[in-house]
């Protein structure tokens, strides 16, 4: 095994937060008992060291890989969510799509976090992208041969939801593997600045693609991306991975996981928050396709600038991200009520142009929030139960999406899609201002304003300060 890369910044010895020093409480039959602690850097890092995981040679070809799927993945989600509107010309309908892709999820989200712990990642996610790409290429046949029907798109993305509960968790502990545990936390950022700068370029192509060549293409585009990334895993060194070992299978594993995270604020605590966040505001681009169709008249070309908005913000959000010096519990909540907060406003705007400005600012606290959640649930497992820990988070996660996609876009057809825009902000804003409640009082917090400091007119201290 190679050693780690030098570091680049000063990093202090690792603490975590007040609000979650309650939890280290790993669960009795879990093998090793130190949980990996939260790093605190000391030191703002240099501009030029914002990406440093990106010096693992390893991290940088599977980020390169990763680039070019996910431009290809926006643009396969954009074209498919279209189609299906033209074919059906329901919202409602591009909700049960979005279900349908993430239903397996909700139900066996645990059992792939399970075979991620138990086998290789590197495996599972070259049978997965293999699967991937080959569905791609059936709908790429299908919509450019003009035979393509909405069930055609049920099935294939109820499919495709099968093969995300054994990628999701599986890529979600691979990148510990690929760059150890010194870089984690910036290659998660990483991760999502990829995920986002693909989120913006991927829309605006697809765009350009349903106005002049329609959906096909996008759909192919993704059967050639899905191979690239099979390529870029094969190129891996693999005597430079940081690989944990397969944990043996045996009789209450599941279980164990979940016990294991409600006896730590850090997990369960982004859990609930993930919770609220998936089911009321993750289906976006439901609402995204209503307003561009019903509301402005935009058509596929103003549906991709929406959705490339919304990726801008995270794009400056997953930066701002890798560039933090502390993980905080309390951060997670804040962002998330951010975020709730930046959809209440969207649902006030008066033209599209007023709604792609909050679309970005809406992008920059969404990312802000899933890169904090993802982050500390992450650094508060320990290895040997980190892909269970992160199964049941993205089953939260994604699962959410499965029944928030039919009611956002139920609330959208049957009411209005500013109705459907303010629900879905209003729910998580009101969630985070209840959990802030609550920790503030397990940890005898309050507010205090100083209307003389300019840099922190508003900070957060204990009771006795």
């Amino acid at each position: 095994m190679a050693p780690p890369p030098p570091s680049a910044a000063n990093v202090s010895q690792p603490t975590i937060d007040s609000s979650a020093a309650s939890s280290r409480i790993p669960h009795a039959a879990e093998p090793d008992t130190v949980t990996q602690p939260i790093a605190v850097v000391s030191e703002r890092l240099p501009w030029r060291h914002t990406f440093i995981s990106l010096k693992v040679p390893n991290f940088r070809i599977f980020a390169m890989g990763h680039f070019v799927a996910v431009v290809a993945l926006w643009m396969q989600r954009i074209a498919q969510d279209w189609l299906v509107l033209q074919l059906s010309g329901s919202v409602t309908a591009v909700g049960i799509t979005v279900a349908l892709q993430f239903t397996p999820s909700l139900f066996l989200g645990p059992w792939g976090g399970m075979m991620a712990d138990r086998f290789a990642k590197r495996r599972i996610l070259i049978l997965c992208q293999s699967v991937a790409g080959a569905l791609a290429a059936i709908l790429a046949v299908l919509a450019l041969s003009h035979h393509i029907e909405v069930w055609h798109v049920y099935v294939i993305a109820f499919v495709l939801g099968l093969v995300t509960v054994l990628d999701q968790p599986a890529r979600q502990v691979f990148v510990n593997e690929l760059v150890g545990p010194k870089y984690l936390r910036n290659a998660i950022s990483v991760n999502s600045t990829t995920f986002q700068l693909g989120g913006l370029i991927g829309p605006a192509l697809a765009g350009v693609l349903l106005t002049a060549v329609g959906a096909g293409w996008a759909f192919a585009a993704n059967a050639l991306a899905c191979c690239s990334t099979v390529t870029m895993l094969l190129m891996l060194r693999k005597n430079e991975l940081y690989v944990s070992a397969p944990v043996p299978k045996r009789k209450g594993m599941l279980r164990e996981g979940l016990r294991y995270a409600l006896s730590k604020p850090t997990i369960y605590w982004p859990w609930l928050m993930a919770g609220f966040v998936a089911v009321f505001a993750m289906s976006l681009p439901v609402l995204l396709a209503a307003f561009a169709d019903h509301i402005y008249h935009a058509g596929a070309g103003g549906y991709g600038l929406l959705n490339a908005m919304v990726a801008l913000g995270a794009l400056t959000g997953a930066i701002t991200s890798a560039r933090r010096r502390q993980l905080r519990l309390r951060s997670v909540v804040l962002c998330a009520g951010m975020y709730g907060l930046m959809l209440c406003l969207a649902a006030l705007a008066p033209s599209i142009v007023w709604l792609s400005a909050a679309m970005v600012l809406s992008g920059f606290w969404c990312l802000m929030f899933l890169t904090a959640a993802n982050q500390l649930v992450q650094v508060s497992a320990n290895m040997s139960i980190r892909g269970r820990v992160m199964s049941l988070y993205i089953m939260v996660l994604i699962g959410g999406q499965a029944v928030g996609g039919p009611m956002t876009g139920w609330l959208a057809e049957h009411l209005n899609p500013q109705a459907g825009l303010l629900v879905s902000g209003g729910v998580p804003a009101l969630a985070a201002a209840t959990v802030a409640v609550v920790l503030a009082r397990k940890s005898e917090l309050r507010l205090k304003v100083n209307i003389r400091d300019r840099r922190r007119m508003v900070r957060i201290v204990a009771q006795s300060a």
